[in-house]
């Protein structure tokens, strides 16, 4: 590997574009707000549960294969199951309380980011595993 490429995933998400960068920032900020609602929200626990069992699967598959399209594995393993449940829930939201808007960016967000994780899948399954560096 030459010297000064990136060796942590942390790294890696750091050299790409810097929309990247602060989409990915975003999500973190965004799904870690979770610890705001959690002693009141049942939704909010199972988001935070979510993100921090999201850290070790993509670690893994990082650790595994490098930073390759499949690290969007963890999150439609761990997200898929958890946005199923708060669109379920939806109907408990007021969405005009901090915490019902919340939810609904949060559905949004990790909704598009979803999206892009299974293409990424798809797209690794078939052949196309490289990741821009």
């Amino acid at each position: 590997m030459p010297e000064g490429s990136p060796t942590t995933l942390f790294e890696h998400v750091l050299a790409q574009e810097t929309w990247l960068v602060i989409w990915v920032f975003w999500l973190i900020i965004l799904n870690t707000a979770s610890i705001l609602f959690v002693w009141r929200h049942v939704e909010a626990r199972w988001v935070l549960l979510a993100f921090l069992v999201n850290g070790p699967i993509m670690n893994y598959l990082f650790g595994t294969y490098g930073f390759v399209r499949l690290l969007g594995l963890s999150h439609v393993i761990v997200w898929t199951p958890l946005l199923v449940y708060l669109w379920m829930r939806r109907e408990r939201f007021d969405r005009r309380t901090f915490f019902g808007g919340w939810v609904l960016v949060l559905m949004i967000t990790d909704g598009i980011s979803l999206v892009v994780d299974y293409i990424d899948v798809v797209r690794y399954a078939l052949g196309d595993g490289a990741l821009p560096q």
